[in-house]
């Protein structure tokens, strides 16, 4: 997981503005607004400091140096007076106590000349444009206004503010008034209206655990599901599928303790419990566990139905990305009935799902997690990304690129109720041998089985419809199949007994057959 950083120029307000070497005699001070500088550097995903100058000494800001006056109290201002703004030290001012009045007090900066250089110029910067005739053109009442604005101007200034606004009050009268400004009340209580991500999340949160599997080997708990096999340990997520404490996951996420390891699931609300394995199934990768003395009150999970799901329908993810337990990702689901073979990236075993895919960001961790639609019902188990660096779909170290993959919740219910009654999976079958690695536009059936067996089984489903070796299956039930794990997708999406009808080529024609699934019992070694 990487973060990149953004170098962005970031404006900042110089303490005063320039001013330049001469003007012409008798023209009106002048000064610009404030003026950005450069070289400031924001960065973003770091911790960021901001730097303002600090004063000079005496409560003076830097630059600011008045000429030594000879009467310490200031002097009302004379009519079409503008504001005087601190500007460079002079060479060879006086410093230390000879620039202040009594008390250290510092007295009004000197006047500026024109900024720019030349030209009538309008009013000072911070001033006021009074016309002749007005209440604020009398002097007295002017002195109030030239304050506020200073004021003003000390704000925009930002690293100056410290010196001009102590000088500023010092000059205020009076006339000078004061504002309070109140915020409005913020809201007791904001709530969430139903079927919002957080409404939703709110309510799926305390029935989401987080697996951690340890090896009977000493394997370390801690690491993320995705690309660790049996032998290690890892994280991922599960979530209460009844309330006798039975959790749904993944497979591949506790096959690391399922002979002599330990597994524990932790609940949103930190609370922390034992478990062990009920049953899994490697080919479907699901799993179900059960809490050992498991707390009353559990509430399962509600189940959709993930045959009425619809490509463009919301989807949220729940689980424990890289061990960042409680995680919510939203997105939507981008395709259904995607074939997908995924390995737990040491066994050399695969899973085969045909699966719906999602752009919610799933990572390693996220595996056995649920994968919700917009009710907040479960329409599938959160199983394999596909990563950019390996090539390939599976569990890998690698981050989500918004290719995530769930297993159907109605292929993984069926395999869920017959872990809970039998503890093995059951499987449907054709009876005969593919080829996965051929290449073929289609699933072509082996020229021979597994240890010299014959690649259609006697007497078995596909022998019965009379398929043969060498025969390239096209479509399943009318669906098309480009290749092997396509063909085992679509079977297992189906239940032993289930009549379906098989298209395929034999020396370059067509045929149709039916035939009836058969069963296995338990993984194949």
């Amino acid at each position: 997981m990487s973060t990149e950083n953004e170098d962005t120029a970031v404006p900042a307000a110089p303490s005063v503005p320039p001013v330049p070497v001469a003007a012409p005699e008798g023209t009106p001070a002048k000064a610009d607004g404030a003026h950005p500088t450069e070289g400031v550097r924001e960065t973003q995903g770091g911790p960021g400091t901001h730097h303002t100058g600090p004063a000079a000494a005496g409560g003076q800001a830097p630059g600011y140096s008045p000429e030594p006056q000879s009467h310490p109290q200031p002097h009302p201002l004379p009519e079409h007076a503008t504001a005087p703004l601190p500007g460079p030290v002079p060479a060879g001012a006086p410093t230390g106590s000879q620039q202040g009045g009594e008390g250290g007090w510092p007295p009004p900066p000197p006047a500026l000349p024109t900024y720019g250089g030349g030209g009538s110029g309008g009013p000072a910067w911070g001033a006021p444009a009074d016309a002749p005739g007005s209440p604020a053109h009398h002097p007295r009442k002017r002195a109030g206004g030239l304050v506020a604005g200073v004021l003003a101007a000390a704000l925009v200034a930002g690293g100056a503010g410290g010196g001009i606004g102590y000088w500023a009050a010092e000059r205020n009268d009076s006339t000078s008034g004061s504002t309070t400004v109140t915020a409005a009340d913020t809201p007791k209580d904001i709530k969430r209206e139903p079927g919002t991500v957080a409404a939703i999340a709110a309510k799926a949160l305390p029935s989401v655990v987080t697996i951690e599997a340890k090896a009977s080997g000493g394997g370390d708990v801690g690491g993320s599901d995705e690309g660790e096999g049996e032998g290690e340990g890892g994280t991922g997520t599960g979530f209460v599928y009844d309330k006798e404490g039975h959790i749904l996951t993944n497979n591949h996420v506790v096959a690391s303790a399922a002979d002599g390891g330990t597994l524990s699931a932790t609940f949103s609300n930190g609370k922390k419990y034992d478990a062990e394995v009920v049953g899994r199934a490697q080919g479907y990768d699901v799993a179900v566990l059960k809490l050992k003395n498991a707390p009353a009150g559990l509430t399962p999970l509600a189940l959709g139905n993930s045959e009425q799901v619809v490509v463009g329908d919301s989807a949220i993810a729940i689980g424990a990305p890289f061990g960042l337990s409680n995680t919510v990702t939203t997105g939507i689901v981008s395709a259904k009935n995607r074939p997908v073979s995924s390995g737990d990236g040491s066994s050399g075993k695969n899973s085969y799902m045909s699966a719906l895919q999602t752009d919610a960001s799933i990572n390693p961790g996220n595996s056995g997690g649920p994968l919700l639609d917009a009710r907040g019902a479960v329409i599938g188990i959160n199983s394999a990304i596909q990563s950019a660096g390996t090539g390939g779909f599976g569990q890998t170290q690698a981050g989500s690129i918004g290719l995530g993959f769930a297993i159907p919740i109605n292929q993984a219910k069926n395999v869920a109720e017959q872990l809970i009654k039998t503890g093995q999976p059951v499987y449907p079958v054709i009876g005969a041998t593919v080829d996965m690695a051929a290449e073929d536009s289609g699933a072509k059936i082996s020229a021979q089985g597994a240890d010299g067996a014959a690649a259609v089984a006697p007497n078995g489903p596909a022998a019965k419809a009379g398929l043969k070796a060498g025969d390239i299956i096209t479509k399943f039930n009318g669906k098309p199949i480009d290749s092997g794990p396509t063909l085992i997708s679509e079977i297992w999406n189906h239940k032993p007994g289930d009549k379906v009808t098989l298209t395929f080529q034999r020396d370059g024609k067509e045929q149709t057959a039916e035939l009836v699934l058969g069963e296995r019992k338990g993984d194949s070694s």
